[in-house]
């Protein structure tokens, strides 16, 4: 009461008779302020003032206190409190269990907190509680979380939000309204969530249905297919190009590639080929085949298809040196040159009337096969490394028709002829397996058998050739 004032304008205000107040009283109070008499006009000493000033607020006096005539959930809540704050103080054993059930309680209308669809404000009345000091408009707003949507701690829940302020105090009222509220919400998310089930066990019925047609049918294709007769599985690899030599073979072999360098080993006689044990060594791994080896084999793969003409394609094999020939002249062809390599006196049969027409062609150092295929009406390049020459199948449309033109005096188009540089063959992987490549490329298309052959089966080709060479005898 002894403070003073510094600044005299406020004192003087402060002691004015007609002085209003700037902030409103409060809303707890219901009274209406007294007014202060007019009559006070002489100033007064500033500790009287101030006395005077705190004599124009009525006294505080409690609330008036409505008469509860129902059962009223906080207060019981309310009690709990305070057992469950006495029995803190005391450490009393019978309090202990008091708030051991409490808690468990507690628990339990948490979980019934799970069933809420969305986030609500919940308005909690907090005069009934008599530890409030202070108070506001909203101190009793409490937001309580969706705990179904977001995983929150039980510890979330027991937290009350002042918007205007700090403060946080005892959940037990504000759980309480909460778990009120709860049991008056309208769950009508239920009834969403029971059609969507129907509806999901009527589409599970139709489904059923369908996977029962649907083995129904398997079953039935089933029974269709064992009664359709079973169709007999061809090899699509032949057993007879790759029948494996004998021991004497073998042994014969060996001889043949050990024997002397001038050694004649074989003569052919109808083509006057001369095979000596030098000649045979280019059959060994490694290395190079030769024109006489070469020749000597196609002969005999026009041999074998003489002898059996229903088991083997009608052929002619031209020599090594035939291409050469036709491409000697000055514009690279020269027909006249060829023309009687193929007359009916020399061959026996007519050129033109042969399914294929099988044409070494020596590339510098590599070797590659042509062929004039009427049976496909079809010009064909195969080259073990996937080279292609456009030159060749020019100049062998242009000879075929020469060919059919001198020996039947006809004309013939082979302008709708494909002209093929097959690709889906077997490749080379070295530098000196060219010639064996290129003889069986004509060994297998005169059987009408596909390329079911690699780089891994020339050993055995270069061995079973050697036989066959001595032998002169093509299987």
């Amino acid at each position: 009461m002894g403070m003073t004032t510094s600044n005299r304008k406020r004192s003087e205000e402060c002691m004015s008779v007609n002085h209003t107040l700037s902030s409103p009283p409060s809303s707890n109070y219901h009274r209406k302020k007294p007014k202060i008499s007019s009559e006070l006009t002489r100033p007064v000493s500033s500790s009287y003032g101030v006395v005077s000033r705190i004599s124009r607020y009525p006294d505080t006096k409690p609330p008036f206190v409505r008469e509860v005539h129902a059962p009223c959930r906080p207060k019981k809540f309310n009690l709990a409190r305070k057992l469950s704050s006495f029995v803190s103080n005391t450490n009393d054993i019978m309090g202990n269990f008091l708030v051991r059930n409490y808690e468990k309680k507690k628990l339990s209308a948490l979980g019934k907190c799970r069933l809420v669809s969305k986030k609500e404000t919940v308005v909690i009345d907090l005069d009934g509680e008599e530890n409030s000091d202070r108070r506001s408009d909203d101190s009793g707003v409490v937001e309580v979380v969706d705990v179904r949507d977001s995983d929150a701690k039980v510890e979330e829940l027991d937290d009350m939000v002042i918007e205007n302020g700090v403060q946080r105090g005892s959940p037990d009222s504000a759980l309480t309204k909460a778990i009120v509220d709860l049991e008056e919400h309208d769950f009508s998310s239920v009834h969403v969530y029971k059609k969507l089930l129907e509806g999901v066990q009527r589409r599970t019925d139709a489904i059923q249905n369908l996977n029962f047609e649907i083995e129904l049918n398997e079953k039935r294709r089933d029974t269709f297919q064992l009664l359709r007769p079973k169709k007999e599985i061809v090899e699509e690899v032949p057993f007879e190009p790759f029948i494996p030599l004998t021991d004497d073979e073998e042994h014969e072999v060996s001889r043949a590639f050990s024997t002397n360098r001038k050694k004649i080993l074989v003569t052919h006689e109808s083509s006057n080929i001369e095979i000596a044990g030098e000649k045979i060594r280019c059959l060994l791994p490694g290395a190079w085949l030769n024109d006489e080896v070469i020749n000597l084999y196609l002969e005999l793969l026009k041999e074998r298809e003489r002898r059996e003409p229903k088991k083997f394609l009608k052929c002619h094999f031209f020599s090594t040196f035939f291409y050469k020939k036709l491409i000697s002249g000055r514009d690279g062809y020269d027909y006249k040159s060829v023309r009687r390599w193929t007359t009916q006196r020399k061959l026996g049969y007519n050129l033109f009337d042969c399914d294929k027409i099988f044409v070494p062609i020596h590339q510098e150092i590599h070797w590659c096969l042509a062929v004039i295929n009427k049976k496909d009406a079809k010009f064909q390049y195969l080259d073990s490394l996937k080279g292609k020459d456009n030159r060749v199948l020019k100049v062998l449309a242009r000879y075929f028709v020469d060919e059919v033109k001198d020996k039947t005096g006809k004309d013939i188009d082979v302008s709708t002829w494909d002209r093929e540089f097959v690709d889906d063959l077997p490749e080379q992987e070295n530098g000196f397996d060219c010639g064996v490549f290129m003889i069986k490329y004509a060994d297998f298309y005169s059987r009408g058998l596909g390329l079911c052959f690699n780089q891994e089966h020339m050993p055995y080709f270069r061995r079973r050739t050697a036989k066959e060479v001595l032998r002169l005898r093509a299987d």
